[in-house]
């Protein structure tokens, strides 16, 4: 590929950006980069080590000597596969307060502004639009109601086996849709110049083919 190009992916939990990403990415040869991941292994690693929110100095020291990458699309920590970690409901639930924390932010996007700078990539997450790859071409918010959310998360939590509970995982949505769109730093939020796509009435398929014609249109 000889022009440089970067794609973010911005929407609220559960509205299929990380599966999109990484569809739209194979088809494109873009590296993927699963920002919320990064995220969620500062919230695992923070719950491992009792390191809690309101501890500044120990997070940020913590994140200096995390060492962490993607491979197959996968978060490696420290040498580790941690994606089947970061992904159970504990982690859902206290990934939002790590994430609100403005020092962990301004860390982590340094972190990714990093890896566009180096490779072809595709992002999706909060900020990707509007803090992280504020100049890309290619922009894209996604969402679906909290109720088709919480469904898809019910089904491929409990396609693994885990015991989990449609009304809590409809209220921890609702939460973290709060949260995440009433922070005082880098808010969720619609970049200007982002297509929305409810996907709401359309499939992985149907979605990923939208975004994928509208960059190859732009391509062209």
């Amino acid at each position: 590929m000889i022009m440089k190009i970067s794609v973010a992916i911005d929407g609220p939990a559960g509205a299929g950006k990380s599966t999109i990403a990484k569809l739209v990415g194979k088809k494109f040869d873009l590296m993927y980069i699963n920002t919320g991941a990064m995220y969620r292994a500062v919230a695992l690693l923070a719950k491992r080590n009792g390191i809690d929110t309101t501890n500044i100095d120990a997070l940020m020291t913590m994140i200096d000597n995390m060492e962490m990458h993607f491979e197959n699309d996968d978060l490696i920590l420290d040498g580790v596969n941690i994606q089947n970690e970061i992904t159970m409901p504990e982690i859902s639930e206290i990934v939002s307060n790590y994430a609100s924390i403005p020092e962990v932010r301004s860390k982590l996007v340094t972190l990714q502004r990093k890896m566009s700078e180096k490779y072809n990539v595709i992002m999706d997450g909060r900020d990707i639009g509007t803090v992280v790859l504020k100049n890309s071409k290619f922009k894209f918010f996604l969402t679906a109601s909290p109720e088709e959310r919480a469904r898809r998360r019910y089904t491929e939590l409990l396609n693994r086996g885990l015991d989990v509970n449609y009304d809590k995982l409809l209220e921890d949505i609702i939460k973290r849709d709060h949260i995440d769109s009433t922070r005082a730093v880098d808010p969720l939020k619609k970049a200007d110049d982002a297509i929305e796509i409810d996907s709401s009435n359309y499939n992985i398929t149907e979605v990923t083919e939208i975004i994928c014609n509208f960059i190859e249109n732009a391509l062209q």
